[in-house]
């Protein structure tokens, strides 16, 4: 009894003070988002890969404090990626960037063990909707009828050198936009594609650009994860050059032309800001050259001004959509009809392309 009048005659003393209790209360702090990439080469390639860690460095910068990133490179398109996605999620990533083609359907069995981690493939389409994967890429073969009006524009003789890579949708369809470019101001042009069956191997990529060379194109292009080696073949032989996915005019001064050159970050940090704020979805994401994840890298000193301002009017056009490059009626180089008079190829024919467009000589292996 005397307890409980003390404590009254004490509030009302604190109340005299008009003094109000207070608690005090910890507010959550907030985590960064744990981010993984995942490349198939080197950082340092100056191609594919290099292109794909610039954007994680911008999406790092732009998101200071928002993201904490990690990157794996030279990751196998095998069940080692497999291996390198769990120690990721062990390590509390729950957004994943898989940079390579063969890395969806690892992807896709990580997702289905992982339903709380967001993984994001590069390239491909996927047609097996789970509401923790998508999958992203910039229409890449645009630019690349952009590239072809200039290579058209520079030959003297009519044939030119494309070594691919895997001959995948993806660098199929790049090697039919080029053609069809260079057709579009040359129609005599022939492309002649050398196929490596590999993302890197500077020995092969080395024979088949000289085996080019020594069929007399006077034009050298190439697609894989870096075509540093193709272009110094060219420009030690004395030959134009075209490269990919990064601006490696450095090494070819004289007979560099240009290329698509990538800019990820932005769409880097478009996609993770949908993932913090909840708003991401599962899909097939695609973006334009409007949206600023590709353009044309700088022109070679050989290039006259003339042919410049077409490129770059041509990419503008494509930009507006008032140039559609696969539009039928459209054959293939057998004379079958791939895409009918009046109707327009979507993205999910042309990633799954596997045709040649007529000029392009070479064989087409199936994988």
């Amino acid at each position: 009894m005397q307890f409980r009048v003390l404590a009254c005659l004490f509030a009302m003393w604190l109340a005299s003070f008009n003094i109000a209790p207070t608690l005090a209360v910890e507010k959550p702090i907030s985590q960064p988002l744990k981010v993984g990439f995942i490349m198939v080469e080197s950082v340092n390639d100056w191609g594919w890969n290099y292109a794909h860690d610039q954007g994680r460095k911008f999406l790092e910068n732009t998101l200071k404090g928002k993201v904490q990133t990690t990157f794996a490179e030279n990751v196998p398109e095998s069940a080692e990626v497999e291996r390198v996605m769990e120690k990721m999620i062990a390590q509390g990533n729950k957004l994943i960037f898989a940079t390579s083609y063969g890395y969806l359907e690892p992807a896709l069995r990580v997702a289905a063990r992982h339903p709380d981690v967001i993984i994001m493939e590069c390239g491909r389409y996927n047609s097996q909707p789970m509401k923790n994967v998508g999958t992203y890429a910039i229409r890449y073969y645009d630019p690349m009828y952009a590239v072809g009006v200039v290579a058209g524009r520079m030959t003297k003789k009519n044939e030119m050198g494309y070594v691919g890579g895997h001959p995948v949708p993806p660098l199929i369809l790049n090697l039919n936009t080029f053609t069809l470019g260079a057709q579009s101001v040359n129609p005599k042009v022939k492309v002649y594609v050398v196929w490596t069956n590999s993302w890197h191997d500077p020995p092969t990529e080395a024979e088949a650009a000289k085996s080019l060379i020594d069929k007399g194109v006077d034009v050298l292009a190439a697609q894989m994860d870096s075509t540093l080696t193709v272009v110094q073949t060219a420009e030690k032989n004395h030959l134009y050059s075209i490269g990919h996915h990064a601006d490696v005019h450095h090494v070819a001064p004289k007979g560099w032309l240009t290329c698509p050159c990538w800019n990820w970050g932005p769409l880097y940090v478009q996609i993770t800001k949908s993932v913090i704020d909840h708003t991401w979805k599962a899909g097939n994401q695609r973006f334009d050259i409007k949206d600023g994840g590709v353009k044309l890298a700088s022109f070679g000193s050989a290039v006259p001004k003339l042919v410049r301002q077409e490129a770059n009017d041509i990419m503008q056009r494509i930009a507006d959509g008032k140039l559609i490059i696969f539009k039928g009626p459209m054959k293939d180089r057998e004379g079958n009809i791939r895409i009918p008079a009046g109707k327009i190829a979507d993205d999910s024919y042309l990633e799954k392309i596997d045709w040649l467009v007529p000029g392009v000589e070479g064989a087409l292996p199936k994988k």
